[in-house]
């Protein structure tokens, strides 16, 4: 029976369980290997100041210090909103939420799905030979398998967690999916422990092939629960749930150790890359008080909430190969996908609102944006150029009137957002909300990858250019040893494909795996997607 672990292994997350060689403390260099391992931790509603390197004194957070102490420490990182559902959509998609799929929460309606026109972060690393996972909450519904919005289907081969926005909510669920599979739980296990178990082995099960492990905790979100009680938290003077959210933090830490030791004891820390962030800034929901813990840091407003509080979050970039920097660059969620493409080596999407990040990383030189944007349609939006900052709310919302309110900072003198300026400076208000609205409108990405359509006893085959150079030296078809019979095309240009249809073999009908081979910026790449029976559920004794 999985239970959740006792008071002391909760809070067993020290420093001594977190060491490292010093081998691997000193042989840091300024660049990661070829294709590396990666590793995204997504927190839940931690704001930028619930980590010690942050500010924090009150929670403790020693392995996540570490990390920033050890790795690249972005002082001025953003989500890609103030809540969860278009921010994880910005994350997997490199669109912010002025162009991307999802731009809201459910908020009482239907839960927002991602679509087959969605490439996500794990599609792109899947087609190049990367082992995906998807471990924790998802956030996009339908809760159905089988359908576009699935994790399956945007390219994690595993997905063990919460589909939908609400069921996320519980801690103690009554069942979690294992790929298109409930796993009956009966409410008697805690989902961290089950989601930290699995994560684990997923690392363990590493091979040959690199991988990439989305881990996306549900932790410290609200309702503040934990399996017994506080741990060192419980005889703080705070209310039950201010005890219990410092808990979930320190629970969150410990869970980042253990993926560290996981990666340490496979043999494959010095080849991984592990990024940590969250998804918006801190939340204050049933009896949570972000003002006790200072959750937001300097900054003013929570999630919800476009000012700098509910949009600024943690985000650390840590292996053993990389040199310990902080970067004051302003960065954001939707620059997660383009950076993974790069580090993959694999062709970057077009027409994406994100920039790579792997300049940054290893010390060198990055693009800068030239301006972030955030979208929340009929409530509020903003948009940073440089130290400048415009803040817009719809009529009748966070305290406007009918006209709406437009509000104006300088966040290198004002990075608390105190003093509005948007009355003295009323043309640099307008033109940044010109670049505002000229920066939402619908989706601008290329189809990108490889499309398959089975009928009868044909399979065709789609190869889709997404990118912005030209992929030349094409070769179309089936893998394995029809291999020979592959479709040569000299050269494929952004924006355009190729379709073939290939006689599907006798053999193959449960399972088929086309491939393309191409050049592109000078390097060779493969992509093959596979078609397969849904894989079995997780053996979980509940």
């Amino acid at each position: 029976m999985i239970n959740g672990p006792s008071r002391r292994a909760l809070f067993a997350g020290t420093l001594a369980s977190f060491a490292m060689p010093a081998a691997a403390a000193t042989g840091a260099s300024d660049g990661l290997p070829s294709r590396p391992n990666i590793v995204v931790i997504l927190a839940d509603d931690l704001g930028w100041g619930e980590i010690g390197s942050q500010g924090q004194r009150l929670i403790s957070t020693p392995n996540l210090d570490r990390l920033a102490a050890e790795g690249v420490r972005f002082e001025t990182a953003y989500s890609g909103a103030p809540l969860c559902a278009p921010s994880r959509s910005a994350l997997l998609t490199g669109l912010h939420a002025g162009h991307g799929t999802v731009r809201e929460n459910p908020e009482g309606g239907p839960q927002r799905s991602l679509t087959d026109a969605d490439l996500t972060f794990a599609e792109l690393l899947q087609l190049s030979g990367y082992r995906t996972a998807c471990i924790g909450k998802w956030g996009f519904g339908p809760e159905l398998p089988g359908q576009a919005s699935h994790p399956n289907a945007r390219g994690f081969e595993e997905f063990f967690g919460y589909i939908g926005h609400a069921h996320a909510h519980q801690y103690f669920p009554q069942y979690l999916w294992h790929n298109g599979t409930k796993v009956q739980l009966g409410g008697r296990s805690y989902a961290p422990h089950l989601f930290r178990r699995r994560a684990v082995d997923f690392i363990q099960e590493s091979g040959d092939d690199p991988f990439l492990l989305y881990f996306a905790s549900t932790l410290p979100h609200a309702p503040s629960v934990i399996p017994g009680d506080a741990g060192p938290y419980e005889d703080r003077p705070w209310s039950g749930p201010n005890r219990r959210h410092a808990a979930q933090v320190a629970r969150l830490d410990a869970d980042v150790a253990a993926l560290v030791r996981a990666l340490r004891g496979a043999g494959v820390a010095r080849r991984t890359l592990v990024l940590f962030t969250s998804d918006n800034g801190p939340h204050s929901e049933k009896g949570v008080t972000p003002e006790l813990f200072n959750s937001n840091g300097p900054f003013r407003g929570d999630k919800r909430e476009v000012y700098e509080g509910g949009i600024r979050v943690p985000l650390i970039a840590w292996s053993p190969a990389l040199r310990p920097r902080v970067v004051k660059q302003p960065v954001a969620s939707w620059d997660v996908l383009p950076t993974l493409a790069d580090l993959a080596e694999v062709p970057v999407p077009g027409n994406l609102d994100g920039l790579s990040l792997r300049g940054l990383l290893t010390g060198a030189s990055a693009p800068k944006h030239d301006h972030l944007v955030w979208n929340r349609p009929r409530k509020a939006q903003a948009i940073r150029r440089g130290r400048w900052k415009a803040v817009r709310f719809a009529p009748n919302i966070s305290g406007a009137g009918p006209e709406g309110r437009i509000e104006l900072y300088d966040l290198a003198t004002d990075p608390g957002e105190r003093l509005d300026l948007a009355a003295a400076r009323p043309e640099l208000a307008d033109e940044l909300l010109a670049t505002l609205d000229e920066s939402i409108g619908p989706d601008p990405r290329l189809p990108y990858g490889l499309r398959t359509e089975i009928t009868g006893n044909e399979v065709v085959v789609t190869l889709h250019n997404g990118s912005a150079v030209p992929w030349r030296g094409v070769r179309l078809g089936l893998d394995g040893p029809r291999r020979a019979g592959a479709h040569p095309v000299p050269q494929v240009d952004p924006g355009a494909a190729i379709t073939v249809g290939f006689a599907l073999p006798a053999a193959s009908r449960r399972r088929v795996v086309v491939r393309a081979d191409f050049e592109a910026d000078g390097r060779a790449h493969t992509f093959r997607k596979a078609h397969r029976p849904s894989a079995g559920a997780l053996d979980i004794d509940a």
